[in-house]
């Protein structure tokens, strides 16, 4: 009979010696259990007998289930980043090593410790993990001692460091394990594909220079930065992207575009990156990448990552927002379609089906990419996975969107979340629109700052991220758990969206977790009791009047009035059944009020503390604590 790559994992950590006293190996005890602390076990034995309790699974593979539906609908997604949530400080002396340790085991995240994660994340309620990029990095101006997973120097090859030297697999065969493990735990996993930007030392860059932009002189030539634009120009630009009109985008000055040249005719390494001679005898290099819109965005440079160039018009031969996300409509013709390039980018994700089975993919800067390559990507990937999901990066939930085929985007939920006047606008807006597809429900993601980063290891980000998980739950979203949230992690991931300046002194590169070294605070949750049960609660509840949450149709998301503005209440109504949320979004402060109901008399149960509320006189007089929320399931009205 077969041997699967898991058993196979299985066997051979059996086989592994104990380890001897001076090299303890110590795990978060949150890993198996619900509790903070950490315990030192032998590692081999250790992960073994979590892989043999999924192997032992009766068997409820995911792929068997569903399979005629949008399964996206019904996702409760956990979010991954497999070298920082694995990561941990395994020798207690103080630092997580960028090397294995003597025992050959790592410290930074791999996909064993992965493995090891699923029947937690699956205790936690989800039945989805994503995964932000695995495959293997570029080594050229890289960002932190590990480099950012976005630059991609080989998209079908996985990054090395995933890897576990102890057992002498490799990364692709621990990666084919992991998702036979959350396959046999009936667990999907989507994996976030990057399609848009590369590593700035591709291993294309030396088959295919076409495929890139190349700017005069060489690589230390400072004069190189995002186009400016001045105020007037940037009206212009904003009125016609307003417009949807993308006839003759303004462009960049005649300076700035003049530092791009054709594609080199010859090219060597120097000081770790590759530079090409044109046919003037030139030097010429690649040019990095930056935060593509608004046009006057300043998000730090990325040094790493580079644009691919999708089109090959002559007159558009330079990186700016008309370039790799607008799109002037110059370009809109086949003839300048960079055929090549396409092609390659569309056999990626069929080649992950086949190689690793995976059941969905998140498309990185989706809103960058030509809408005609993205509906070429999906069709691509559902010729043999019909069921097969696609998520976009996008902040809008629109019929476009789903049109081109995606079954779920980010959605704009964490940029709202935090405000109650801003989530009352949303939600007014989105109860009489409808949703046209499934966002994302959470309060952060990897770009974003944490619920908890204003107020770190206290009970007032406890208490609002308590808050904004559970009024995301109950929305018409997909529930999704950023990683380490569960335990009120705060350090930001990644400086992307809704920083400050001060925030962009305070965190350099070598402090993000999406560059450098990095373990979550498994030990002490930072300091608050985690949010694990609680989460299993809420998730438990939704499960069970998922048809009503899940209901994005007009009229569905009703916000009742409550005398305390700080109290926020959202009715979830779908035919003849309604749940109501009431949430306070103060995390530091108890906050009352006062609710009114068409019926006179009567009691309410709440479902997440199980206790009862009356209601007399058609009044509710309710007072919360700090971040508390309550669901009631109303009565039936005739």
């Amino acid at each position: 009979m077969h041997t699967t790559h898991l058993e196979s994992v299985f066997h051979l950590l059996r086989q592994l010696p104990s380890l001897p006293e001076d090299q303890a190996y110590h795990i978060p005890q949150l890993w198996t259990s619900d509790l903070p602390g950490t315990a030192e076990v032998q590692p081999g034995r250790y992960y073994s007998d979590i892989i043999g309790s999924i192997l032992g699974q009766p068997r409820t593979d995911s792929a068997d289930t569903e399979r005629k539906s949008r399964w996206s609908e019904s996702a409760v997604v956990y979010n991954l980043f497999v070298r920082l949530t694995a990561a941990f400080d395994h020798n207690r002396n103080g630092t997580v090593g960028t090397e294995p340790l003597e025992s050959g085991f790592r410290e930074t995240g791999t996909l064993l410790k992965a493995i090891a994660l699923l029947p937690y994340i699956s205790r936690l309620g989800a039945n989805t993990v994503y995964l932000l990029p695995l495959t293997a990095i570029g080594k050229a101006n890289r960002k932190g001692n590990l480099g950012s997973p976005y630059a991609v120097k080989d998209p079908f090859a996985i990054d090395p460091m995933l890897d576990e030297p102890a057992l002498g697999l490799g990364a692709d065969f621990l990666l084919k394990a992991f998702v036979e493990a959350a396959h046999l735990l009936g667990m999907r996993v989507v994996f976030e594909f990057v399609f848009r930007t590369a590593a700035i030392d591709s291993s294309w860059v030396t088959t295919h220079p076409s495929w890139f932009y190349w700017l005069s002189g060489t690589s230390g030539d400072n004069r190189y930065g995002p186009p400016f634009f001045d105020q007037e120009t940037l009206n212009a630009i904003h009125e016609k992207i307003d417009r949807h009109d993308h006839q003759n985008l303004p462009a960049p000055s005649g300076e700035y575009t003049g530092m791009f040249v054709p594609p080199p005719t010859s090219l060597a390494e120097r000081n770790g990156s590759m530079e090409g001679i044109g046919e003037n005898g030139e030097p010429c290099h690649i040019a990095s990448a930056f935060s593509d819109w608004p046009p006057d965005d300043r998000q730090p440079p990325w040094t790493d990552v580079t644009y691919l160039k999708m089109h090959n018009h002559p007159d558009f031969n330079y990186i700016a927002y008309n370039t790799i996300r607008m799109y002037d409509a110059a370009l809109d013709n086949p003839d300048t379609i960079n055929r090549e390039l396409w092609d390659t980018i569309l056999s990626i994700i069929p080649w992950y089906q086949e190689h690793y089975g995976i059941d969905g993919a998140m498309i990185d800067m989706g809103h960058a990419l030509p809408g005609e390559l993205k509906r070429m990507i999906v069709a691509s990937a559902r010729k043999s996975m019909p069921d097969f999901a696609f998520w976009d990066e996008n902040f809008d939930p629109t019929p476009a969107v789903r049109d081109e085929g995606f079954d779920a985007v980010f959605g704009s939920l964490p940029f709202v979340i935090h405000d109650p006047v801003f989530i009352r606008g949303l939600l007014n807006y989105l109860n009489k629109t409808g949703v046209a597809l499934p966002f994302f429900g959470t309060g952060e993601n990897h770009n974003t700052p944490r619920v908890c980063h204003r107020n770190p290891c206290s009970e007032t980000g406890r208490n609002h991220a308590m808050f904004i998980f559970t009024l995301s739950a109950i929305l018409p979203t997909i529930p999704f758990l950023h990683s380490g949230m569960e335990i009120c992690e705060w350090h930001p991931v990644n400086l992307g969206l809704n920083f400050d300046e001060n925030d962009r002194s305070g965190f350099p590169a070598e402090t993000l977790p999406l560059f450098s070294t990095f373990s979550y605070d498994w030990e002490t949750t930072n300091r608050v009791e985690p949010l694990v049960r609680y989460i299993r609660t809420v998730l438990s509840i939704r499960k069970k009047h998922a048809e009503l949450i899940r209901c994005g149709d007009k009229g569905s998301i009703v916000l009742p009035y409550v005398t305390e503005p700080e109290l926020l209440a959202v009715l979830r109504k779908n035919g003849t059944q309604s749940l109501l949320f009431i949430g306070n979004s103060n995390g530091e402060t108890p906050k009352s009020g006062v609710i009114e109901f068409a019926f006179p008399e009567g009691t309410l149960f709440d479902l997440i503390e199980e206790r009862n509320y009356t209601v007399s006189d058609h009044k509710l007089n309710i007072s919360c604590k700090p971040g508390q929320c309550l669901l009631f399931e109303l009565p039936q009205q005739n």
